[in-house]
């Protein structure tokens, strides 16, 4: 059983039935150059996400692992997509390295009954050698203490050769608050040291990123 410090940090913001928009907002708070160029793929909507992804793009290859990462269906092979310095933040935590960010994503099944990206649409730009950008625009769905959730997010991935190096999830669609964010710079590096605290338990409870048993 998940400790109740991770099932509050994890869950705080679902518990309150709100009305939107202020609804989010409250639950988030209490818990050679190559030429630049943009592929679109169309909205999934379905129990399993699904999109018409370009052949050969980079969110063709990076999709599927991301599905499973958010769906509490994820393997350590799920996590081969990030580079081993990479970085995940979400307004909860903030992650550097792998083992960090499956740390934060493994403690979905844990906490949620269901979790999963429900409608999403990528778009992909080049924005140097060898590196690329995708911005998911999605809406993700919980059900926690018997409750269903939806979320909309924006998810941005950078990625060097292929590979994520950095990973934010705005709720709402709202910048992290950071130093740089924030009218007040002091309460911009709470936020940023409440986010690693919060990780840095996360990490400690959830065995320091250890994969689960692989299914018979």
């Amino acid at each position: 059983m998940p400790s109740p410090a991770l099932c509050a940090s994890s869950a705080a913001r679902f518990l309150l039935p709100l009305p939107p928009p202020a609804s989010s907002a409250l639950l988030l708070a209490a818990a050679a150059v190559a030429p630049k160029k943009e592929r679109l793929f169309s909205t999934g909507m379905a129990e399993e996400a699904k999109g018409t992804k370009p052949a050969g793009g980079v969110a063709e290859r990076i999709m599927p692992h991301l599905l499973n990462i958010y769906g509490s269906r994820a393997t350590a092979k799920d996590f081969d997509i990030y580079a081993p310095h990479a970085t995940f933040e979400d307004p909860l935590m903030r992650a550097h390295g792998v083992q960090q960010i499956k740390s934060a994503f493994y403690t979905l099944p844990k906490v949620f009954a269901e979790s999963r990206i429900v409608e999403y649409t990528v778009q992909e730009k080049a924005t140097g050698p060898g590196k690329s950008e995708l911005l998911i625009d999605n809406k993700q769905h919980y059900r926690v203490f018997g409750k269903s959730v939806d979320l909309a997010s924006l998810i941005t991935l950078n990625l060097e050769d292929g590979k994520v190096v950095r990973h934010e999830d705005w709720w709402d669609k709202q910048p992290l608050k950071n130093r740089d964010t924030v009218s007040l710079p002091v309460a911009g590096r709470l936020a940023e040291a409440s986010r690693r605290g919060a990780m840095l338990l996360t990490h400690a409870l959830m065995r320091f990123g250890k994969d689960p048993p692989t299914p018979p």
